[in-house]
């Protein structure tokens, strides 16, 4: 078991603001074409599309929590991936949470577990490390164990495998860790559907300690049963 985000992201205690309406932009680009010449608006529509696109991905999620963006995994139980995005409301609450490391930076190759050490300023592991990374905060020894069980496309090579941390695979190897009765002792997608969210969320504390019921909660925990909720609406109306 691991015990991630023993120190939350700078912005995972607090919500992230509004992003302005991509509407805006689109008038200053439909501004800079009418007032300027084609070339010159044809640079700011290349300068600032992307802006308008990274904008309406993020809006997708029916909170305006950085941690709840959609999955990069397709398909699935709806009650698991809300699951999944409620964690990382707390644990990962960050514009990218598939790269965060522990303390606040990000990863820039992600073909791996980072497994950097930083040490805890705070909290009640203060003065030791913590190797926690990604959307699910795992620790290296953590991702080894669970990759190598569930892991869909590990990597040969010549003496050790390699279990690549790109975003897809980290939510599948939770993904599928959460749905094994045997690893919890009980059906997590079962209590889901039963409306048994606090029994969930209290199992999953001494994994995930910020979840409401571990050993270092934080400013997101007590909202977790309403984000999940709304996660959950957001999830079925997209399984349709």
């Amino acid at each position: 078991m691991f015990e991630p985000s023993y120190q939350q992201m700078p912005s995972g205690s607090s919500p992230q603001g509004n992003f302005p309406p991509p509407k805006s932009l689109l008038d200053s680009i439909l501004s800079h074409l009418l007032m300027g010449s084609a070339v010159s608006g044809l640079m700011f529509f290349l300068l600032v599309w992307p802006s308008v696109k990274e904008q309406q991905t993020q809006r997708k999620s029916s909170t305006n929590l950085p941690g709840t963006v959609p999955l990069v995994m397709k398909g699935g139980d709806p009650h698991i991936r809300a699951l999944m995005r409620t964690i990382s409301a707390s644990e990962s609450n960050v514009s990218q949470p598939y790269a965060v490391i522990y303390g606040g930076e990000y990863a820039s190759n992600l073909s791996r577990h980072p497994e950097r050490c930083v040490t805890i300023v705070s909290g009640p592991n203060k003065g030791n490390c913590s190797t926690a990374a990604g959307r699910y905060q795992m620790l290296n020894k953590t991702w080894k164990e669970k990759a190598h069980r569930y892991h869909p496309n590990p990597e040969q090579l010549i003496f050790w495998t390699n279990y690549s941390f790109e975003a897809e695979y980290q939510d599948a190897v939770v993904y599928a860790w959460l749905k094994d009765r045997q690893a919890w002792g009980a059906d997590i997608p079962k209590m889901l559907k039963q409306g048994k969210l606090e029994q969930v969320l209290r199992l999953l504390s001494s994994t995930w300690t910020s979840l409401g019921y571990g050993i270092e909660t934080n400013s997101m925990s007590r909202h977790l049963p309403k984000i999940y909720q709304q996660l959950l609406r957001e999830e079925l109306e997209a399984a349709g």
